[in-house]
C-alpha cells in the first residue's frame, strides 16, 4: 500500500491494524495509534499479546529529533518460591515440521510491564486521551471479532495452553472444542478492564482491584509474583543502541536485550566481509547467523560486548574456516504526517494456562520460555529486567527514508529482523518484496531451518554446506512475522504486513 496521507500502519492482524488507523484518522500521533494498536491486539490477537505480557517500544519524536527505547519487558520477582510449592510444567507446542518445548502454570509468570508501559508512552507522547485510544479495542472485545484462518491454526499450536484451566476453556474452547474459523470472540470481560484502566489510572494495577488478584492468584496456586513486584515495576527509557550499515543509521534494542547487539553482530560480520553492493547467498547468511549463536553463547550475560568491532574481527576467522557443517510475539509499525515514528513489539510468551479472574485475559510464562533463561529455569536473580529478543527496529535512509520493523517469533526475531534489514539495505528490495523474501534460521548444534523458496542453485549450495538443514516447504510463522512501515524521501507512505503471521498494512487518508 502507498500513496501521500496522514500516515501508515502495519500490523498482525486487520483489527489491531485498523484499531491504530482510527486514530491516526482521528488526528492522534503514531504513539495514540501504537497504543490503540497494543490494546487492539490483546483482543484480536490474544494468543500472541495481552495486559499479562510486556514488550518494547521504539519511539522516534520527530519534533524532538530524539529517539528512544521504552523498555516495558517483564521483571523478574522479587522473591523465589520454593521448588516444592511452585506452579511449573512443560507442554509441547506443535508447529507441524518442527515442536518447541514450553513451561508454563504460574511459576512462569514474571512481572507484567505492557499496563505500566501505556501508561508511561502515554504521560511522555500522546496527545489524545485514553479512554479514546481504548475506543477500538473496547468495541472489538464487545461485538467480538471472527476468528481467521491464521487464529484457528493458532489455537492449535498451543491448544495445551489455551485448554489448561476451566476459565480459560470457556473462552477459548466453548462447547468443548477450540475456536474454529469463522466462529465470533467476544471478551466482554476484558472490555470492563480497559474502562477500568481509565477510569482508575495506573493504580488499578498497582495496588486496586487487578493488582491485588494477580498477587493472589500467584500465592494461591504456586507462582513467584506479589503485590510489592507490581508496585516496583518501572518502565525504563533506554537511549537505542545505534549502528551503522553501509549509508543507513539503524537504531536497535538495547542491552539488557539480546536482539539489538545480535542484529548489530550479523551486519557487522557482513559488511566486514562484503563490499558495499554485494549480498550475502544463503549459504554466508546461515554462517554469519551460526557465528552469531556461537559468539552470544560466549558472551553470556554481557552481551554488549559484541558491538565491539574488535569483537567482531575476532569471530571472521572461525567465519571464514568454516568448512562443510554437519514465541508468542506481535508488533505494530506506525509512522505520521509529521515524521514521528512508533515500532512496539509485545508479548505474552505463550500464556501460563491460568486466566486472570474477571479481567479477561491470561499472564505470561516468560520464567518457562528457554531462550529467556539460557542459564536453566528457576536460576533467574531476583528483581532484574528479563533480556528478550523483541526487536523493534527504526532505519534512517540516505534517501531520507524512515523504516519501522519488528517481528514476532521467538528466539527467530533475530534473523527475521537481520534479513529484512539486509534485504532493504543490501539488495536493494523494496518494503514488502524485503519481508516476503524466503528466510533461514540458525540454532545452536549447527540447526539451520530454510524457506525452501530460493532459486535451485542456492538451495543445492546451502545443503551441500549443511546436510542436516530441514526445509520448509512454504513461508512459515516458524521464521517470524515483520510488520513494517516507511516514509520515503518524497513523502509517499508504504506498510506491509506479513503473510507468514497473516499481517496487514493500512495506508490512512
Amino acid at each position: 500500500m502507498n500513496g501521500k496521507a496522514k500516515g501508515v500502519v502495519a500490523g498482525g492482524h486487520e483489527i489491531t491494524v485498523k484499531a491504530a488507523a482510527e486514530i491516526l484518522e482521528d488526528g492522534g500521533n503514531a504513539f495514540d495509534a501504537a497504543l490503540a494498536g497494543m490494546a487492539a491486539a490483546c483482543v484480536a490477537e490474544f494468543v500472541f499479546c495481552s495486559p499479562g505480557g510486556g514488550g518494547a517500544l521504539m519511539a522516534h519524536h520527530a519534533a524532538r529529533r530524539e529517539t528512544l527505547l521504552y523498555d516495558f519487558f517483564a521483571q523478574t520477582p522479587k522473591r523465589i518460591r520454593t521448588r516444592d510449592r511452585l506452579d511449573f510444567y512443560a507442554i509441547q507446542a506443535d508447529f507441524g515440521p518442527a515442536t518447541q518445548e514450553f513451561y508454563i502454570g504460574a511459576g512462569s509468570t514474571a512481572v507484567p510491564g505492557f499496563i505500566p508501559g501505556i501508561f508511561a508512552i502515554h504521560k511522555d507522547l500522546c496527545r489524545l486521551p485514553l479512554a479514546r485510544i481504548f475506543e477500538p479495542a473496547i468495541r472489538a472485545a464487545r461485538d467480538g471479532v471472527e476468528i481467521s484462518a491464521f487464529e484457528a491454526y493458532l489455537f492449535t499450536i498451543i491448544a495445551p495452553i489455551l485448554t489448561a484451566c476451566p476459565e480459560a476453556r470457556e473462552l477459548f474452547a466453548p462447547k468443548r472444542r477450540l475456536l474454529k474459523e469463522g466462529d465470533i470472540y467476544r471478551n466482554g470481560a476484558f472490555a470492563r478492564t480497559l474502562e477500568a484502566l481509565v477510569r482508575e489510572g495506573l493504580d488499578f494495577f498497582r495496588t486496586g482491584e487487578l493488582g491485588r488478584a494477580i498477587a493472589w492468584q500467584s500465592d494461591e496456586f504456586g507462582g513467584h509474583l506479589s503485590l510489592e513486584d507490581l508496585c516496583a515495576f518501572e518502565v525504563i527509557r533506554r537511549p537505542p543502541l545505534e549502528w551503522y550499515h553501509r549509508d543507513w543509521r539503524i537504531a536497535l534494542n538495547p542491552t539488557p536485550a539480546a536482539s539489538g547487539v545480535l542484529i548489530a553482530f550479523g551486519l557487522g560480520l557482513l559488511e566486514k566481509i562484503l563490499p558495499p553492493g554485494r549480498a550475502p547467498d544463503p549459504v554466508l547468511l546461515a554462517r554469519i547467523l551460526k557465528a552469531t549463536v556461537t559468539a552470544r553463547a560466549a558472551a553470556g550475560l554481557a552481551p554488549e560486548q559484541l558491538c565491539e568491532y574488535d569483537v567482531i574481527a575476532a569471530h571472521l576467522k572461525e567465519l571464514q574456516d568454516l568448512g562443510p557443517v554437519t514465541r508468542g510475539t506481535t508488533h505494530i509499525s506506525v509512522i505520521d504526517s509529521d515524521g514521528n515514528a512508533a515500532g512496539v513489539t509485545v508479548t505474552n510468551g505463550e500464556g501460563n494456562g491460568r486466566m486472570m479472574g474477571d479481567f479477561g485475559f491470561m499472564l505470561n510464562n516468560m520464567l518457562g520460555e528457554e531462550d529467556l533463561n539460557p542459564g536453566g529455569f528457576h536460576r533467574w536473580r531476583p528483581d532484574t529486567r528479563l533480556s528478550t529478543m523483541i526487536a523493534p527496529t527504526l532505519m534512517h535512509g540516505p534517501a531520507n527514508q524512515i523504516v519501522v520493523l519488528g517481528s514476532g517469533g521467538s528466539n527467530r526475531i533475530r534473523s527475521a529482523i537481520l534479513q529484512t534489514a539486509i534485504n532493504i539495505i543490501d539488495r536493494g528490495l523494496s518494503l514488502d518484496a524485503a519481508i516476503a523474501a524466503p528466510r533461514l534460521h540458525v540454532e545452536k548444534d549447527d540447526q539451520v531451518s530454510f524457506e525452501d523458496l530460493f532459486p535451485a542453485a542456492e538451495r543445492h549450495r546451502l545443503t551441500d554446506a549443511f546436510p542436516e538443514a530441514h526445509d520448509w516447504p512454504d513461508r512459515n510463522l516458524f521464521f517470524g512475522g515483520v510488520h513494517g512501515t516507511e516514509r520515503l524521501g518524497d513523502g509517499t507512505f508504504v506498510g506491509a504486513g506479513d503473510a507468514r503471521r497473516a499481517g496487514f498494512a493500512i495506508t490512512v487518508g
